[in-house]
């Protein structure tokens, strides 16, 4: 019989990187964060969900702030210092994501919104009446 060891961790190796990309996607619902380095290799990420806020608390401003700030953290530890901020989607998360990045100590050196705008594409949900 095969022996459990139980969850395997797998160990980050610490990369030498100073400049990278933080891909920010905010959404309506959730805030996700991905720090890359310029080839678009993953180096650290996090998300609103993944910081433990569920249901509507993860489109907060506030949860975009603890998960950038989470993400930031796992990037200084590969030694990222200077970031490009890629902004995407139209969620509420989107500034204090940004500030939460600079608050943790990241020199941004240009800020760019790559939101997908459609030439007229598929039709858009109804809208809603509340």
């Amino acid at each position: 019989m095969a022996k459990n060891t139980g969850p395997r961790v797998r160990r980050r190796e610490r990369k030498n990187i100073t400049s990278g990309i933080a891909h920010v996607n905010a959404s309506f619902n959730n805030t996700m964060i991905t720090i890359t380095d310029v080839q678009g290799n993953t180096i650290a990420w996090s998300s609103a969900g993944g910081q433990g806020f569920k249901g509507s608390r993860k489109s907060t401003p506030f949860a975009a702030q603890v998960a950038a700030e989470d993400a930031g953290r796992k990037a200084q530890e590969h030694g990222v210092k200077t970031l490009e901020v890629l902004v995407k989607g139209p969620g509420s998360g989107r500034e204090s994501a940004l500030r939460a990045l600079q608050a943790v100590g990241f020199t941004v050196t240009t800020i760019k919104d790559v939101t997908p705008v459609p030439h007229n594409g598929c039709r858009p949900p109804k809208r809603r009446r509340v």
